[in-house]
C-alpha cells in the first residue's frame, strides 16, 4: 500500500504524486508549490525551502516526509529525531529526475504508474532531441540562476539546453551540485564565452534583461547585441521534477528554434 500520509517539502514530489493520481496521500506541501495549481488550494502549506513548521508537520502525523538536497538536511534531521521517516533525494541530472519519478512512485506503492509516467517523460525528451538535432545551427547558451552573485545553471539545466538544441557555455561548472561552486566572481567569463542566447531564471524574483544587458562589457556579447535575453520562470526549470522535463525544456527549445531559423550574422 505504501505510505498514506506524505508531507512534501518541495514542489517536485507534489507534482509527481498528483500526476500519478496519488494526491490523496499528500497531507502537507511546500509554500513555494506552484504545480499543480490545485495543490495550493487543497493542501496545507507547512514548509519553505530552508525552513519548515516542524510542529505543524508533526500534527499531520505523516508516515513519510519527502525533501530535496543538503539544503533541507537540518529539517530532515529534526524530523528524524522526532521519529518521522524522511527521504531526502539528491538528484541533479535529467536521468536522475526520471529515476526520481520511479523511486518516489515505488515508495508510494505506485510503481507501475510511476514507471509508465517516467517512460512518457523520457519519450518526450527523446522526441525533442530528435527534432532539435535537425536544426541548421546550434547556439551557445548562458543560463543564469541568480544575479547577485552571478550563478550559472545546474547540471539538469545544462542537459536540457543540450536536448533543446543548444550548448551550455559553462559545462564544467554545471556539474557542480552546490550553487556556491557555480558562482562567477564577475561577468568577464560570460563575455569571454560569447553566448548567442542568455536565459535567466532568478528564483523568487523576475529576470531583468535590461539589467543584464547593462553590465560592463556585456554589450559585446552576441546575445545582448541581438536581443536574445529570455526569462524561463523558475517553477518551470529550477525544480528537479516533471516541469523541467516538459514545459521547461519545450520553452527552451522554442527559443533556440527561433534563434536557429534567423539569418546568421
Amino acid at each position: 500500500m505504501g505510505p498514506q500520509r506524505i508531507v512534501c517539502l518541495t514542489e517536485e514530489p507534489t507534482e509527481v504524486l498528483y500526476a500519478l493520481g496519488e494526491q490523496d496521500r499528500i497531507v502537507g506541501i511546500s509554500g513555494f508549490t506552484v504545480r499543480p495549481p490545485r495543490a495550493r488550494k487543497e493542501k496545507p502549506k507547512v514548509s519553505a525551502f530552508t525552513s519548515a513548521k516542524i510542529d505543524e508537520i508533526l500534527r499531520l502525523e505523516p508516515d513519510l516526509v519527502v525533501g530535496f538536497s543538503d539544503i533541507q538536511a537540518d529539517i530532515a534531521a529534526e524530523l528524524v529525531r522526532r521519529g518521522v521517516e524522511v527521504w531526502i533525494s539528491n538528484h541533479r541530472s535529467v536521468d536522475g529526475i526520471v529515476d526520481y519519478v520511479r523511486r518516489l512512485g515505488a515508495l508510494a506503492g505506485a510503481s507501475a504508474k510511476a514507471g509508465a509516467y517516467a517512460d512518457d517523460l523520457q519519450r518526450g525528451l527523446d522526441a525533442i532531441e530528435s527534432e532539435t538535432a535537425l536544426l541548421p545551427r546550434r547556439p551557445k547558451v548562458y543560463f543564469e540562476e541568480w544575479d547577485e552573485p552571478i550563478i550559472t545553471g545546474i547540471r539538469w539545466v545544462a542537459e536540457l539546453v543540450r536536448i533543446a538544441g543548444g550548448d551550455d557555455v559553462f559545462p564544467e561548472l554545471s556539474v557542480e551540485p552546490l550553487a556556491k561552486a557555480r558562482i562567477l566572481a564577475n561577468g568577464d567569463p560570460v563575455v569571454a564565452r560569447a553566448p548567442d542566447i542568455i536565459l535567466g531564471s532568478w528564483c523568487g524574483k523576475k529576470f531583468r534583461p535590461e539589467k543584464v544587458a547593462a553590465r560592463p562589457g556585456w554589450d559585446a556579447i552576441p546575445a545582448v547585441r541581438d536581443g536574445e535575453l529570455h526569462e524561463i520562470k523558475s517553477p518551470l526549470i529550477l525544480q528537479p521534477g516533471p516541469a523541467a522535463l516538459t514545459d521547461g525544456v519545450r520553452q527552451i527549445a522554442g527559443i533556440i528554434r527561433a534563434w536557429s531559423e534567423k539569418p546568421s550574422r
